[in-house]
């Protein structure tokens, strides 16, 4: 079996406070996009991955093998074909692990809930579950689907070289947000949206503001940091417009995409 993975952006994001378990609560609008890992499984007589990023690991800490733990399915081997950078808040690793979990349930006929599986994985996995567009609480698991543009809007990604962990992002907040409601943040404009993580990460590496600042002069009409960065992503008004975009960029990896 053959599946793709896909990746997501944040249109907002607002962290609304700690947890006693030390989580923290978010308020986001998560988005699908047409870029993804693809991932192929075949029945096998052991558990086994392998990836064509020598720099993915592919032992017991890559979610993919843990979801498959999890679920309990009978063993496959697992290749993983990388395109969405790893540390860029994209969420590839929760992806892959969702992916992972739908695929070998379909494959076997595995009648279990997925929802929790997906949660104890991480944060977000429970989002690519469902995919489209979603405004989520919680720590991100608690989703309701919304409207998602009706059609695919234009995006590019600038993917630098610096990368963020989600720990050290965490680590790097000064002060939480009130949260909105789904009603003011449907209400919300594109230039209304916000992320919690800019100030304190670009503060750290200045560099990410400018590709922001960048973006926004070459044409995107939404420009903001993914996730807890470090992919930076602009939303264009046509492909033509991105596209032409995409030569003021030629000092930094960009991936021209839309959402899915």
């Amino acid at each position: 079996m053959r599946v793709a993975a896909y990746a997501k952006i944040n249109w907002s994001l607002r962290i609304t406070g700690r947890r006693e378990d030390g989580f923290h609560d978010l308020e986001t609008v998560f988005q699908a996009i047409t870029l993804h890992d693809t991932l192929t499984f075949r029945e096998a007589e052991r558990l086994s991955l392998t990836c064509d990023d020598p720099t993915i690991p592919t032992d017991d800490t890559n979610l993919v093998l843990r979801a498959a733990r999890a679920l309990g399915a009978p063993p496959v081997s697992i290749s993983l074909e990388k395109r969405i950078p790893a540390g860029g808040g994209l969420g590839g690793g929760s992806s892959n692990a969702a992916a992972t979990l739908v695929a070998l349930s379909s494959m076997f006929g595995i009648q279990k809930p997925l929802h929790d599986l997906a949660l104890g994985l991480g944060s977000d996995v429970p989002f690519f579950l469902v995919g489209g567009t979603a405004y989520a609480t919680g720590r991100g698991e608690i989703l309701t689907p919304i409207s998602s543009p009706s059609t695919p809007l234009p995006l590019l990604l600038v993917l630098p070289e610096e990368r963020v962990m989600t720990a050290e992002a965490f680590r790097m907040l000064r002060r939480f947000s009130p949260p909105l409601g789904l009603e003011r943040m449907r209400a919300l404009r594109f230039e209304d949206y916000t992320n919690d993580f800019e100030e304190p990460v670009f503060e750290r590496l200045p560099r990410l503001r400018a590709f922001k600042m960048r973006l926004l002069e070459a044409g995107a009409t939404w420009a903001s940091m993914t996730g807890s960065g470090s992919t930076i992503v602009g939303a264009f008004a046509s492909g033509t417009a991105r596209d032409a975009a995409m030569a003021a960029f030629s000092d930094v990896r960009v991936v021209a995409a839309s959402s899915a």
